[in-house]
């Protein structure tokens, strides 16, 4: 298998790989070895390339004690996306998108990464979480690799709102951990990552949850490792695009909070603004020469 025997979802196919007929052994075979390329594929598509039949792929699902064949291929999916080498990314990107147009194939991908982000979040989730980052006593943001640029944008709006906002440098884990040391309940932590899953942010959110720190999930599923440590997580659906993730849902949904927040600390914004306009203007901070 590869080494991939650690997955659940594998472990439960190898198990039962035995007792399997022939026809089910043929998809096992395929998947167990194209598993990148499995999770993607339907019903009809995944019995074709496996030599079998579509009902057979069906049938496949529910041996596995599944519901039927949809949700057997999230399952399988979401597996995949956090086992997917980046070489791999690649390969299966150009198998989506080749012979077409890619700007419109990853544009129109990053638009179904909103709307699906949007569709799922669970609105009384995300207002219990405005209201526990904007009664923090600190709020500290970690967000490592490809989840980094996620972690700078909302440290940077957020510190413009909040009185002490902290993100923290995955540089390292004893280099987190010493980060997050005086964390306690009165403090938030955010933690941003999809797979494949940054130990660093798992690690600094499950000492933070261990100090009673109220812990922010932004990540893919519920059973991220992230979000099983957390108090609160907000789901964001991130596409990958070649080796690179798509950031638009996640970056939309950050957008939402803060803005949220803002409404919030609109009185203590417009002072702040007010203060921050004078610096620019003294010290020159935004070119002038377009102004009439």
């Amino acid at each position: 298998m590869n080494g991939y025997g650690d997955c659940p979802l594998f472990i439960k196919i190898k198990n039962m790989y035995p007792s399997m007929s022939k026809g089910h052994r043929k998809i096992a075979d395929y998947i167990l070895e194209n598993y990148d390329k499995a999770g993607f594929m339907t019903a009809l598509k995944l019995g074709e390339t496996a030599g079998v039949s579509e009902s057979t792929a069906v049938r496949f699902a529910y041996e596995l004690g599944f519901e039927g064949y949809p949700e057997f291929q999230k399952e399988l999916s979401e597996t995949a996306k956090r086992k997917l080498t980046f070489i791999q990314r690649m390969d299966l990107a150009e198998d989506k998108i080749k012979d077409g147009d890619i700007l419109q194939r990853v544009t129109n991908l990053d638009i179904a990464s909103i709307r699906s982000t949007m569709e799922n979040v669970s609105k009384d989730e995300f207002y219990s979480i405005v209201d526990t980052i904007t009664s923090a006593k600190k709020v500290y943001i970690i967000g490592s690799r490809s989840a980094e640029p996620l972690a700078v944008f909302l440290h940077y709006y957020l510190n413009l709102m909040l009185n002490e906002v902290i993100n923290v440098k995955s540089s390292g884990t004893t280099e987190v951990l010493q980060q997050v040391l005086k964390i306690d309940s009165n403090d938030v932590i955010i933690g941003i990552s999809f797979p494949r899953y940054s130990s660093q942010t798992l690690n600094a959110l499950q000492y933070s949850s261990d100090r009673n720190a109220n812990v922010i999930a932004i990540t893919d599923s519920l059973t991220s490792p992230i979000a099983k440590v957390s108090k609160y997580t907000l789901l964001a659906k991130n596409n990958m695009n070649s080796f690179v993730d798509s950031l638009a849902g996640p970056l939309s949904l950050l957008n939402a909070l803060l803005v949220s927040i803002s409404i919030i600390k609109k009185d203590e914004l417009s002072q702040t603004f007010a203060t921050l306009e004078k610096i620019w203007d003294e010290y020159g901070v935004y070119d002038k020469s377009e102004e009439v």
